[in-house]
Parts: C-alpha cells; structure tokens; sequence
C-alpha cells in the first residue's frame, strides 16, 4: 500500500522560525492572572518514526497523559489541555522548540544533538530526559534498494545516487557504513538530502540507486515489495535509539506536568510490552501503516526494545554521534552530560521495577484472526508451523545482527539440516563464503519451507 502522507499542522518554514526564536512566547499558560487557568501543552511527535510511539502516536491514542494531567489539574484547579503535533522528522521539531512553541518533543539520537546545539545556540536550551525504543546493535536504519537491483553489497554503492535525510540517525548509519567499506561518504557517493517520503518515491521511480532511512521506512517498503535490504544498520554493531526532549524553561516551571508526561509515557511503554500485537493494531489505525510492519519493529521480538531508561551505553553512543555531526559542519562541540537530565524521569518512575534487558529476537508466527502471536526456537520451527497455515505474518531474527526481518523478504542460507535467515544478501553470501567447508549454500524462501517440512 502507498505510504500515507503525515498530516501536521501549517507552521512556518524551518528558517523563518529559527529567525523569529528570540520574539516567539512560551507555550504553557494561556492567561497570566493570578488563580486557576487554563495551561495548554504542546508535544511534537513522530507518528511515522513508530518507535516513538510511546511518547506519541500510541500515548496520544491511549490518553495516558490527558488522564495524568486531569489528576493534576483536580488538585491545583487549572484545566490542562494537549496540543499534539505531527511531523515527519526531528528537524521541525527542533525549530519549534527553539521558537518556544513545543514544550516536549521526541526524536532520533542524531536529531537530538541538534535539538541540543540549537537550544543553546538561541538561547532556549533543552534536555534529554527518556529514551523511548533503541536498538543495541543499530538495526533501526537501513539501506534499501529496489527490488530488482542488481547491487549486492555497501562497495557497490560508490559513485551511486544515495538518498537519506541529512542530520537524521538513518545518515548517521549511512556515513559510517560508507566509511567502514572504504568509500568518502560525501564524494564516494552522489548524497541527496529528501523527507523519508520524498525518498521512497524516488526509489521506486528510479532517480536513486539506494534509500538510508530510519524506522519504519525500510520495513514498510519491503513489506509492499518496493524495496529490499542493501545494509543492515546493525553490522555497525553501535546502539541507536530516540528520546524525548523538553525545553529547560518548561522543566523548570512544570515540572510536575513533565513527571506527568513522563509516568504517562511508562504506562503506555507497560501497555505496549504487554500487549504488543494491540499497541501495533492501534498504531496501524492512527498512521495507516500496516500492522504487521508496525509489528516488526515494536513486537514483542520487534527489532526496537521499549524502556524509557537512559542507559549509560545510550549516552555512550549519543557522544560518539557528535564527530559525526561535527565532520558535516551540523554541530559545534555538545555537552552531552549537560544535555542529558535523568532525574525527572526518576522522580516520575519512583517505586516502579525496572524492565528487564533486551533478549535476543526469536523467530514468530502472526496467524489472520489472532490476537497472539507465537514463538519458536528456530526459523525450521517458525516454517514448519507457517506451512498451509492462513499467516498474516511471519519474522525471523538475521543469524547474525539478531535483526528481525519479514521470513519471505529474508534471504535464507541452508547448511546440514539447519536454516538461517539473513536481512541481506551480502550477509548471507558472507556466512556461506565462511562456511563452505559444512556445505552452507543459498536457497529461496520456498525451498527453505521445503526442507523444514
């Protein structure tokens, strides 16, 4: 199915309202007066960027943060009202903020540092205060090319159209990649700068050889058959995540409304953990997307993992970002200590457990008509039970990254009598190429299901 347009309100161009920062108000109160008022707070989300639903799109659907906010509001007399708004990356976000026209916004780490060096640079400074889905490895980026492509590997990208969102974590994984395979990634390649969806387009139309692109971009285009893995942004093998940000003026004069908001964006990260097939079906209702690439990524084996802890291996990977940034002249220096803020989050999540480690992906079967779905211990057990089942949809972890990918986009590997699965095929012809003495060879997904039975 065709990607649904993100609908957001009209705003002003991203330049402009960086020039009008220093005259923009601050969100929050709509009346000065002394005595109960009506306190209006703004949150920008990402409903297409699906791992950041719990601090938007499934938070916003589920109501948490209103019914916090209505508590609050029974104990000080002021009436709270959400104004949520829609964007399709950080970068709009960011110059919202900075305009003091969103208090609370959540993006991927790369726009992150930037919301971090432009806050200060206007002197409206924010502050990471929660993680909302991460990835260990990296494997939320991907490349991707067309389906009948005929490049096989990153090498083969040198001197190819490469569509990405620049300053996005899907450039990050794209210049490190490139680095990692020896080519220049701003005079190796032909770097075109265009929204996911602008890409998407293109890549289907021809004018790019490869898309680079953030969750769930790569999912859904494979899924509808427009694309396959070129890259796994998990051969990086360094974490990657979003978070959410919140003006420091906003903190500091509602920081209970923050607490609230962040208690709200726990309850719903409890929701979608222990109802990760419902949380997918709703995200799917409110974005258009199809649910089983919704599920792909926030499931229970998704390729994100859902906890609103900042991990000291998070912040770790946030100040490797800034080289990054840095190198393309989008940052200056970034304090990311200074950035980072974890005690709202630990006042809002006192007397709650902790959630457990990300556990490696196993292999899972969705049946048409279920509200469940199941796992299995290997991909021969996830095939055996797909075969003459009605699927709506099966996934299995890459044998190597653990990235979960769909079974029948997955390129498979048959060795003895076991069966792997691989996100690409530079993967998978890499894993046959080291195991050619025990008979590792390439099959199609059909004779995979063939051998299982």
């Amino acid at each position: 199915m065709p990607a649904v347009p993100v609908r957001r309100p009209k705003a002003l161009a991203p330049a402009l309202v960086l020039l009008l920062a220093p005259l923009a108000t601050a969100c929050g109160d709509a009346s000065g007066a002394a005595g109960p008022r009506t306190v209006t707070v703004t949150v920008g989300y990402q409903s297409k960027t699906i791992n950041t639903v719990t601090a938007g799109t499934l938070l916003r659907s589920l109501g948490y943060f209103e019914e916090e906010l209505a508590a609050r509001g029974k104990k000080d007399g002021n009436t709270y009202k959400v104004d949520w708004q829609d964007y399709a990356t950080g970068a709009p976000i960011t110059a919202q903020m900075t305009a003091g026209k969103i208090d609370i916004g959540s993006m991927g780490d790369f726009p992150l540092l930037l919301n971090a060096a432009r806050g200060k640079e206007l002197k409206q400074p924010t502050r990471l205060v929660s993680v909302t889905g991460y990835n260990l490895r990296g494997g939320l980026n991907t490349v991707v090319t067309a389906p009948d492509s005929k490049l096989e590997s990153l090498a083969d990208l040198r001197g190819k159209k490469v569509s990405t969102s620049v300053g996005s974590a899907a450039d990050g994984t794209l210049v490190r990649a490139l680095q990692r395979a020896g080519i220049d990634p701003e005079k190796g390649i032909e770097k075109l700068n265009q929204q996911p969806s602008v890409g998407a387009s293109a890549l289907q139309a021809g004018s790019v050889d490869a898309l680079s692109q953030f969750v769930a971009w790569p999912g859904q285009l494979a899924y509808e058959g427009r694309a396959k893995a070129l890259y796994d942004g998990a051969e990086l093998n360094l974490p990657t995540f979003h978070g959410v940000t919140v003006r420091e003026k906003f903190a500091r004069e509602r920081d209970g409304v923050l607490e609230d908001f962040l208690r709200a964006q726990r309850r719903a990260t409890d929701h979608l953990r222990t109802e990760p097939v419902a949380a997918a079906e709703s995200v799917a209702k409110e974005t258009g997307l199809p649910a089983e690439v919704v599920h792909l990524y926030n499931g229970a084996n998704g390729i994100a993992t859902f906890d609103p802890e900042l991990r000291p291996q998070l912040i770790e990977a946030l100040k490797q970002d800034v080289p990054v940034l840095r190198a393309a002249e989008l940052v200056g220096e970034v304090d990311v200590d200074a950035f980072v803020d974890p005690e709202p989050l630990r006042r809002a999540s006192a007397g709650t457990a902790p959630y457990p480690e990300a556990a490696p992906a196993r292999p899972e079967l969705w049946l048409k008509g279920h509200d469940r779905t199941q796992s299995y211990d290997s991909p021969r057990e996830l095939l055996k039970a797909a075969r003459g089942a009605d699927v709506r949809a099966a996934y299995v972890p890459d044998a190597v990254t653990g990235t979960l990918w769909f079974a029948d986009r997955a390129v498979w590997v048959a060795e003895g009598p076991e069966l792997r699965a691989f996100v690409t095929r530079a993967g998978a012809t890499s894993y046959v190429d080291r195991h050619a003495a025990s008979g590792a060879r390439l099959v199609s997904f059909a004779e995979a299901g063939a051998l299982a039975s």
